[in-house]
């Protein structure tokens, strides 16, 4: 069957059920077929031209499975899709076919009053969530800094760590993800509940090995963390203040450092660029004293903005990790970015690529605990001069001992460890055969022995 055919087959299916917006207006196709892979040049080459034919709201659980078996049976790729936040290309339907939106499967399932651990429907706005949980004296562990406006369960499919990171490490991280419910692409899709270990395949998977309709996410005592920044004259003397406080017992919830150029092509509302680089921080109310001991001690200026203001969109979450991209580019368009681990010690590899680059790199850090230590991670902006020209930087870095998360990629593998996970494959063979979700996103699939 032809996929024009296939395709009029399933919306004659999926229209009679009350339960299923359908939208085909070519503005809706074109909004929902879409994230922030504009910040990739090279990604807009690439999936620019990407449509659904079809967007889909299930308004509850039944619906879902009614819809991924209606996709089983003729055969149309599935693409799912929460807020659309993400950078690279996630929720992008690169052969077309349905798209959709979890944004109505939001309820917040049960949060235990011991443990903390939450159970949340996929299309939860992160906000809400957070709101909900902190009724109840908890917190989410890591957020980007999207979360006003991301789902959870579009975090955990596509994103990897953020606000919080320095705390909490990365989402696959063990003890994060506790279990997952999960529809899968088969003519006959049920709801399948599945624990710690069988949920670790969906995590950071974009979605290419079952449609999460519900996650059980641990959780963290609810802080009312306070705003710092602090202002360094001397780049090599600010990267040692964000060792200093890493090697501190201040609890933090984020350490961003910005080089100067960036501070001015940030918001009015961030403050003053001033001729300084940055130190931005959340820290925990009993912190600030030893944070303003540290700064006497080495003749800093320390700012202290108040506690963090969680019903507006002008705190610091939003000046920190993909927020620092999104802002440049709205004063600059000009520029992208790249995504690293930094070798240690990382100044000699910044200097140097500062000397061969000059100002076509600025330089981004956040605080990060990797395998239970702290790291630097870079978020560098960078002039976009050719695709020539930002392979060439990143196989500079990784000579330099950088390990680099290309956000200029469009598979779960490239984006990330650069390996294939023979977990998130074999279940894909299990909950999608067919490999209809999300096509072409799980290099591992494509290149899976047919032997």
């Amino acid at each position: 069957m032809g996929r024009s055919v296939a395709l009029i087959a399933l919306r004659n299916d999926l229209s009679h059920d009350p339960d299923l917006v359908l939208m085909d207006d070519p503005v809706e196709l074109e909004r929902y077929s879409r994230d922030a892979f504009d910040y990739s040049p090279v990604l807009i080459s690439r999936l620019a031209s990407c449509r659904a034919d079809l967007v889909v709201r299930p308004q509850t659980l039944e619906a879902v499975e009614r819809l991924a078996s209606a996709c089983a049976q003729h055969r149309v790729p599935l693409t799912v899709r929460g807020a659309g936040t993400g950078n690279y290309g996630q929720c992008v339907p690169m052969e077309g076919g349905v798209v959709m939106l979890t944004t109505a499967l939001r309820q917040v399932r049960t949060i235990d009053s011991h443990t903390g651990i939450v159970t949340v429907e996929s299309g939860c706005l992160m906000r809400d969530l957070d709101q909900e949980l902190r009724r109840h004296g908890r917190q989410l562990r890591l957020l980007p800094s999207t979360w006003r406006s991301a789902t959870i369960g579009g975090f955990v499919a596509g994103g990897s760590g953020g606000i919080g990171s320095l705390r909490w490490g990365f989402l696959r991280d063990p003890g994060h993800l506790l279990g997952v419910e999960v529809v899968p692409l088969q003519p006959e899709a049920r709801r399948l509940q599945l624990d710690e270990v069988d949920a670790e395949a969906f995590n950071h998977a974009y979605g290419t090995n079952g449609i999460i309709t519900a996650l059980t996410l641990a959780t963290a005592p609810a802080v009312d963390w306070h705003q710092v920044t602090i202002d360094c004259v001397s780049w090599a003397e600010a990267v040692q203040l964000l060792h200093r406080i890493a090697a501190s017992a201040i609890e933090l919830q984020l350490a961003t450092l910005l080089e100067q150029p960036l501070l001015e092509r940030l918001p009015e509302w961030s403050g003053p660029a001033g001729s300084a680089h940055r130190l931005l921080l959340l820290v925990a109310p009993d912190g600030l004293g030893s944070l303003r001991r540290i700064c006497a001690g080495a003749s800093l200026s320390l700012n202290e903005r108040g506690p963090e203001p969680l019903s507006g969109g002008n705190g610091l979450r939003e000046l920190s990790w993909n927020h620092t991209t999104l802002h440049v580019r709205a004063s600059e368009p000009g520029w992208t970015y790249l995504q690293m681990l930094l070798p240690q010690p990382e100044l000699p590899a910044m200097d140097e690529l500062r000397r061969r680059w000059g100002d076509d790199i600025l330089w981004h850090l956040e605080l990060v605990r990797q395998q239970g230590c702290p790291r630097l991670a870079a978020l560098p902006l960078v002039r976009w001069g050719g695709e020539d020209q930002l392979n060439q930087l990143m196989k500079e870095c990784r000579e330099l001992g950088a390990f680099i998360f290309n956000p200029h990629v469009i598979t779960v593998e490239d984006g990330g460890l650069g390996v294939v996970d023979g977990d998130q494959v074999a279940t894909k063979q299990r909950m999608d055969p067919a490999g209809l979700l999300n096509p072409g996103k799980l290099r591992g699939w494509l290149e899976r022995d047919h032997s």
